[in-house]
């Protein structure tokens, strides 16, 4: 591919709760609620000094010059969406993350080992949260610096080595504990799937991957109407196991002490224990729950 080769931050802004929102009001009120929160986000990233490069679902792809006009914009975002929840209208919340490297730059469009990253690190942030790679902290003015702290290491598709990431505490987010999600780590773990009176196992010793959807090939095979045919995976990466979602209608988390997530073309390392439902809701009445543990 041929096009302009050079550095800067890619941010991806994802906006969570639609679905429920699409649910709670109907299509034609959620639509307009979901513009509107995009509208704020775009208005961030232009009055930052960022470029909107394209949307991606319920979301959009940026880049930014500097580090530091992409943390601000960030930290505009999130604060433009928390005072429209206390306007007074239905909530929803949206999770931030970026990464500084090299792009092409093509027919308007971005490419690249930065671009992907960057995809995968929004994956990781939990609704409230900024989360940035190494590369993006350590390009920082000392003034921003001050207010992010190291959160883990992340396993990341299509890369052998983790990559380390940071939380950006804007104003307003720091009561929130440091790790987004509480990962068991013992070498000697096992992930526990327990669904429709059956157990599979996945093992971290291997390098196997569990499928889940509604093919008859997959080892976790549900009924319910709004599951993809193959509609995620659980992978074995390192000393981890983590969930990706390939589905239209999303992949619903929930675990003891969060908020339900729902995961779109997206993925995240699976805490210690949770449910699990495909296409809806883990609440939904006609959901097929997969409880998930991880044991020793």
């Amino acid at each position: 591919m041929t096009g302009l080769l050079r550095a800067c931050v890619v941010l991806f802004v994802d906006i969570s709760g639609s679905s429920r929102l699409y649910q709670e009001l109907g299509d034609a009120l959620a639509l307009r609620r979901v513009r509107g929160c995009l509208n704020l986000l775009r208005e961030a990233v232009e009055v930052g000094g960022g470029r909107v490069i394209k949307h991606i679902g319920d979301g959009l792809m940026c880049d930014f010059a500097e580090a530091d006009q992409a943390l601000r914009a960030a930290a505009e975002m999130q604060s433009a969406v928390a005072r429209q929840g206390d306007a007074g209208d239905r909530a929803l919340g949206i999770h931030v993350g970026c990464h500084y490297g090299l792009v092409i730059e093509n027919a308007g469009d971005l490419f690249g080992d930065t671009v992907n990253i960057a995809a995968r690190v929004v994956g990781v942030a939990r609704i409230g949260q900024i989360i940035l790679t190494h590369e993006t902290a350590e390009r920082l003015h000392e003034s921003l610096e001050q207010d992010v702290r190291l959160l883990d290491e992340v396993s990341v598709k299509g890369r052998r080595d983790a990559i380390t990431v940071f939380e950006y505490l804007w104003k307003g987010h720091r009561d929130l504990t440091v790790a987004g999600v509480p990962a068991a780590k013992p070498a000697g773990t096992r992930l526990r799937l327990a669904f429709l009176g059956r157990d599979l196992w996945l093992d971290r010793a291997g390098t196997g991957t569990i499928n889940l959807g509604r093919g008859s090939t997959c080892e976790v095979a549900v009924n319910d109407p709004e599951a993809s045919r193959q509609h995620a995976t659980i992978e074995v990466r390192g000393d981890k196991f983590v969930l990706v979602d390939h589905s239209s209608n999303g992949t619903y988390v929930e675990w003891p002490g969060a908020a339900e997530m729902c995961l779109k073309r997206e993925e995240m390392i699976l805490p210690v224990r949770g449910r699990i439902a495909l296409g809806l809701s883990t609440k939904a009445a006609h959901a097929t729950v997969v409880e998930f543990s991880c044991e020793t």
